[in-house]
């Protein structure tokens, strides 16, 4: 999406990692900066998580930070280990019942996607499985394959490559629909009813940055969103092409910052 901001506005979009606190450093970041349109942040799931997570913070992210447009919804596949005996999540579920306490789970660590998505599979089947938190996804995915560990609620991104491969097998997807990248591959809630767990990811701005700067970057990143190579490279990654209102993206963020608050209380999930 850079690129084409790039090419369409004359402008060029730089990305700048800012890494650290669960992303709240870069939030941050772009809290302080003048409200031009010219810093601008990548909103994604933890910033709806962030809110409960944290007690500490130094801004409102509702407050402070206002939503531009939601690019995208982004999918989890629960993904375990071939040596696991269940091949459907049924039988995972069936598995996990008969032995409690001795599957083990990795995540990116505490409070990340991967940790509440599972926490929210737990609180809607009374399993139990017993966290392990990693520094990060690709490390639990990366132990995941090497079998010490049995599953994990990976980012299609970090995993698909490795279903393909036969190293990892997936039983479900997160989110409400099927993926077009995994068709056969079923959702969570046709086996456990109501459940649904995606991330987004979009773009918002610091609060004071004016109207018509807000419209003027939604109009091309939505246009952005209507060609086939942008949409392309978002499938790919398991994404969900959305797009929409500025409005849209707000009641998003709100809802979900609503539902991860319940699991994180109800998980007893602190910040490392």
């Amino acid at each position: 999406m850079g690129q084409w901001l790039s090419e369409r506005l004359g402008q060029q979009f730089i990305v700048e990692n800012r890494a650290g606190a669960s992303g709240n450093i870069a939030t941050e970041t772009v809290i302080k900066a003048p409200p031009d349109g010219y810093t601008l942040l990548q909103v994604v799931t933890p910033h709806a998580i962030n809110a409960a997570l944290f007690t500490d913070l130094n801004f409102d992210f509702k407050r402070d930070i206002k939503p531009v447009i939601c690019s995208a919804r982004l999918a989890y596949v629960v993904v375990v280990h071939p040596s696991v005996p269940a091949k459907t999540m049924p039988e995972f579920i069936a598995y996990a019942k008969s032995n409690p306490g001795k599957i083990n789970y990795g995540s990116a660590g505490q409070g990340t996607p991967q940790n509440i998505t599972c926490e929210l599979f737990k609180m809607m089947t009374g399993l139990n499985l017993v966290h392990v938190p990693y520094k990060g996804g690709a490390t639990a995915v990366a132990d995941l394959i090497a079998g010490h560990i049995q599953v994990v609620f990976a980012p299609l991104s970090e995993s698909i490559q490795q279903i393909k491969a036969g190293k990892l097998r997936a039983l479900a997807v997160t989110t409400a629909s099927r993926l077009n990248v995994l068709p056969d591959i079923p959702t969570v809630s046709e086996f456990v009813p109501g459940y649904e767990a995606s991330g987004f990811a979009g773009i918002g701005a610091p609060k004071d940055t004016p109207t018509e700067i807000i419209n003027m970057l939604n109009k091309e990143v939505n246009l952005g969103l209507a060609d086939s190579k942008v949409q392309a490279r978002i499938t790919e990654l398991g994404g969900t092409v959305l797009g929409g209102t500025p409005a849209e993206f707000r009641t998003i963020i709100a809802e979900a910052t609503e539902k991860w608050t319940k699991v994180i209380k109800f998980a007893g999930i602190k910040a490392e």
